[in-house]
């Protein structure tokens, strides 16, 4: 279980999140929904252990972030709007360069199988020529090599086709339910979020998100 207790972050004398409280089960796919700048991404960045909220507390599994956190930074998966991949080397390339940098170790089928479980299948294809989706793909494959327990997604199929979206969604909902993985997902859209998530949060005070999910 992930549980938010109390968690406030400030800048100055301005609250981006303010006692936010939140309880995820293992194998729940949870929408965090918000206006721009209502704090997902950094409420994100705080689940990430990239960020220390100014007060309140974050468990994964009942172990405290401010005790355990080398230890819990090693069953978290974090990915970032932004793609970070070497664009001049192949899938395999990548997939292995990473792997090097993980605590777990894989054969190079195992990674292979990662992509393949996602219909990333251009194996010997350097990035650079991959689609913005099969882009998408391998950034997720990537975090996914530890195997972790949460896994943070930061608009993962923003600007992609929907193929690749359908594909991607439908791979995140069989990892929670065979895996038990916890994954909390942000989008700006609503379909979306309503057709992968089983639960969705809202951040920030606009009634404009609580009226939407009532529809």
């Amino acid at each position: 279980m992930l549980e938010i207790r109390e968690v406030t972050k400030k800048y100055g004398r301005k609250h981006v999140l303010d006692r936010i409280n939140y309880q995820i089960s293992r194998g729940e796919v949870i929408g965090l929904i918000g206006e721009n700048g209502a704090g997902k991404s950094t409420l994100l960045q705080i689940l990430a252990t990239l960020m220390s909220p100014t007060s309140g507390q974050v468990l994964l599994h009942q172990q405290p972030y401010r005790k355990h956190v080398k230890q819990i930074r090693k069953k978290i998966g974090y990915v970032p709007q932004d793609i970070a991949l070497w664009e001049d080397l192949s899938v395999k390339d990548n997939m292995v360069f990473f792997e090097k940098l993980s605590w777990v170790n894989k054969t190079e089928q195992q990674l292979k199988r990662i992509c393949t479980d996602m219909q990333l299948n251009q194996w010997e294809e350097k990035v650079k020529n991959l689609s913005g989706g099969m882009k998408r793909k391998l950034n997720l494959a990537i975090s996914l090599i530890h195997e972790p327990e949460l896994l943070l997604l930061d608009e993962p199929t923003v600007g992609i086709d929907l193929k690749s979206r359908v594909e991607i969604n439908g791979y995140l909902k069989g990892l929670a339910k065979q895996k038990g993985t916890i994954i909390v997902y942000t989008s700006h859209d609503m379909n979306e979020i309503k057709e992968l998530c089983d639960r969705t949060l809202i951040i920030g005070d606009d009634p404009f998100y609580h009226d939407i999910l009532d529809r």
